[in-house]
């Protein structure tokens, strides 16, 4: 089994203009938030994004990292909208496929299990299928009934975080909900998990391990990697700096914040607070 242990600069260093990235968590939930600084840090453009979106989307989006955002919502949970994504999405500035949160998944586990599309109840009857033109219905061989043909959402690449995980790249969660990392992974060509703590061996429940080994190219051992989103049990969303986020200039924020690296990122905030 070899040694999967990366930095965030070698994960950014393996991708390119123009891909499809999927990020892991839910709003702003567990976040790979150190690996989206890196791409912040680097000359990566015209990205089209895949996620259950939060302040990844917000940041990457006021970067002008964003071609495309594929979406279920973009919310920073008690931040109603990602003020970033809330201004580029009504001046029209982003080419967007906004889903209903259950296609989103179907999409994910088609593109797991290397099929085409996925027939789904959800989106029939909305305006999914107005504002979504090439989506597609088919008719059940077995009762006729018409579905939503979901099609795969295929990614080049997916990063998601993860509470612990060993050098191979077998990785547990120890919040109250796995969201749909796994599912990325699966979906994706390279997959790169960032934790808070790189480990010889696990504790707790044999279940909270969501990934394996197969399912990951690159371990970056990224402690409070996560923040400003919660990453359950290891600390909260730090709720206070998420409203200077939402708030403040992006110019200033920027400055402030994203310009020193990942450690200067850190500092910044620990003298902040």
């Amino acid at each position: 089994m070899r040694d999967k242990r990366m930095t965030p600069s070698d994960v950014v260093a393996e991708l390119s203009d123009g891909m499809t990235i999927g990020i892991g968590g839910w709003g702003s939930r567990r976040k790979p938030m150190a690996l989206v600084r890196a791409i912040l840090d680097s000359p990566l453009k015209d990205l089209t994004i895949v996620s259950y979106g939060g302040p990844d989307v917000g940041l990457l989006v006021a970067a002008g990292k964003v071609r495309k955002l594929v979406f279920g919502f973009v919310s920073l949970d008690t931040v109603a909208y990602d003020p970033h994504f809330q201004k580029a999405r009504q001046a029209g500035d982003l080419d967007v496929t906004e889903l209903d949160e259950g296609m989103f998944q179907c999409g994910l586990i088609a593109a797991g299990h290397r099929l085409p599309f996925l027939p789904i109840r959800a989106g029939l009857g909305s305006d999914v299928m107005r504002t979504n033109p090439e989506l597609r219905t088919v008719r059940s061989p077995y009762d006729d009934e018409e579905l939503v043909a979901m099609p795969a959402l295929h990614l080049d690449v997916a990063l998601v975080h993860m509470n612990r995980a060993d050098q191979h790249g077998n990785a547990q969660y120890l919040g109250p909900d796995p969201y749909f990392d796994d599912l990325f992974c699966l979906a994706a060509n390279r997959r790169y998990v960032s934790c808070e703590q790189v480990v010889d061996t696990f504790d707790g429940a044999v279940q909270t391990l969501l990934l394996n080994r197969m399912m990951v190219d690159g371990v970056v051992e990224t402690p409070n990697g996560a923040h400003f989103t919660s990453c359950a049990p290891d600390y909260s969303r730090d709720e206070k700096f998420q409203r200077l986020y939402a708030e403040a200039d992006w110019d200033c924020f920027a400055d402030r914040f994203l310009s020193g690296g990942e450690r200067g990122y850190q500092e910044a905030v620990r003298s902040w607070q």
